[in-house]
């Protein structure tokens, strides 16, 4: 599964990274272009990726897929009000 995200702040992305390291499934990072593919449980690997931009979040877990939307929805809302 693949969702993709604009993360606005390093906190938002650290969030991603405890997602990743609850689960046991593989949760990875993607650039845009899909030239860049590094492990969200990789703290070194977050530095890698440009996330001024969107990037995917891509895994076989439900659980971060739902999260993310959650938090994303969340977003939305503050954004709005």
């Amino acid at each position: 599964m693949v969702f993709e995200a604009k993360f606005d702040s390093f906190n938002e992305i650290a969030e991603v990274q405890k997602l990743a390291m609850a689960v046991e499934e593989p949760v990875f990072f993607e650039s845009e272009d899909e030239n860049i593919h590094i492990d969200a449980k990789s703290f070194i690997g977050l530095f890698v990726l440009d996330f001024s931009k969107p990037v995917k979040v891509v895994t076989d877990s439900l659980y971060v897929i739902r999260r993310l939307e959650l938090a994303s929805r969340a977003k939305l809302t503050a954004r709005k009000a």
